[in-house]
């Protein structure tokens, strides 16, 4: 069971999402409009935002940019933009995955059930306690590092700490874990995002864009054309 908000201003599909969730035992809260999200947020954490991108009172990836100041809740977008431009937007401000309308509510709770096995996952839990693990990248005469936690979900990139959805946790463990191998599109989605959907490959591109951007565009990750992807970095182990 977890706890998820959602944010539609649609009467009968919010009463429709609310109604499936609660079916899969999950407790819910929702709301019309942005006005008190910000703060039930603050008061409550849920496990996860189901958030509406176009509000009466607002715009969701406006609102998800601000909470993402001072909350890590996993995010699904609902929209009926369609553009590869506002799926990119979408991930950029910290979505976890990104639903357009209209859509079946089996695919909702597939991707709801996803969201939260990859945040479940990469937060730890006992029996998971598995020590830092150091990579290193030696590029144009300069020397970065790259320290991943998977028990504290961390991730340190030169020493600072840097920010990343379940998404690209899992996406960017994955590729680290398996360093000069060259991984698929196909793959990172099966391991790493747990489901398959039309034009989810292009959702894998995005999520690559958006870890490279958070470590400086340092060049951990090589795009091998028409095969995939390959983790650079050089694993540090203690002597």
């Amino acid at each position: 069971m977890a706890r998820v908000f959602v944010v539609e201003d649609n009467d009968g599909l919010r009463d429709t999402i609310v109604s499936y969730l609660r079916l899969d035992r999950h407790e819910v809260a929702a709301f019309p409009r942005l006005a008190g999200v910000q703060e039930a947020v603050r008061m409550q954490q849920p496990d996860l935002l189901i958030l509406d991108v176009m509000l009466p009172d607002g715009d969701g990836f406006l609102f998800a940019r601000t909470l993402r100041a001072s909350a890590t809740v996993p995010i699904i977008f609902l929209t009926a933009r369609t553009s590869e431009s506002d799926r990119i937007t979408g991930f950029e401000v910290g979505g976890d995955d990104y639903v357009v309308k209209p859509f079946s509510n089996k695919e909702l709770m597939l991707r709801v059930q996803a969201v939260l096995r990859r945040s479940r996952s990469g937060s730890g839990g006992e029996g998971q306690q598995q020590p830092e693990r150091r990579w290193v990248l030696t590029q144009d005469r300069s020397r970065h590092t790259l320290e991943l936690h998977q028990a504290g979900h961390l991730c340190r990139h030169n020493g600072v700490d840097i920010a990343l959805t379940a998404a690209e946790w899992k996406i960017l463990s994955h590729l680290a874990e398996n360093p000069a191998v060259v991984i698929s599109r196909e793959r990172l989605l099966g391991v790493c995002l747990d489901y398959m959907a039309e034009g989810s490959e292009r959702t894998i591109d995005t999520h690559i864009k958006n870890i490279r951007g958070k470590l400086d565009k340092a060049g951990w990750i090589d795009t091998v054309r028409g095969f995939g992807y390959r983790f650079t970095g050089k694993e540090e182990r203690d002597a």
